[in-house]
């Protein structure tokens, strides 16, 4: 379920046509501080269990902000991981 702040997600059929397969905005063009845990997981190449296991066990590159039981990732951070330490 996505929320409002997700509605610029849109999602397209794959090949096998099994289920939907989520478009997310190029980092260089998102607006948002904080994004959610598939939309980072999809940026980083992982798969969003993973980062959930990172934030559960406090041992990933990356920690995030919790907001009401909602992991929120950092944007700034995930493009620092991403450039090699570099914003």
């Amino acid at each position: 379920m996505y929320t409002q702040a997700d509605q610029q997600v849109q999602t397209t059929v794959n090949d096998g046509g099994d289920k939907p397969v989520p478009h997310f905005p190029a980092i260089a063009s998102e607006t948002r501080s904080h994004v959610d845990t598939a939309c980072a997981a999809f940026w980083m190449n992982r798969k969003p269990q993973t980062l959930r296991a990172w934030a559960s066990m406090e041992n990933g590159p990356l920690r995030p902000t919790r907001v009401n039981g909602r992991l929120a990732w950092s944007v700034l951070e995930i493009r620092m991981i991403m450039n090699g330490g570099a914003a």
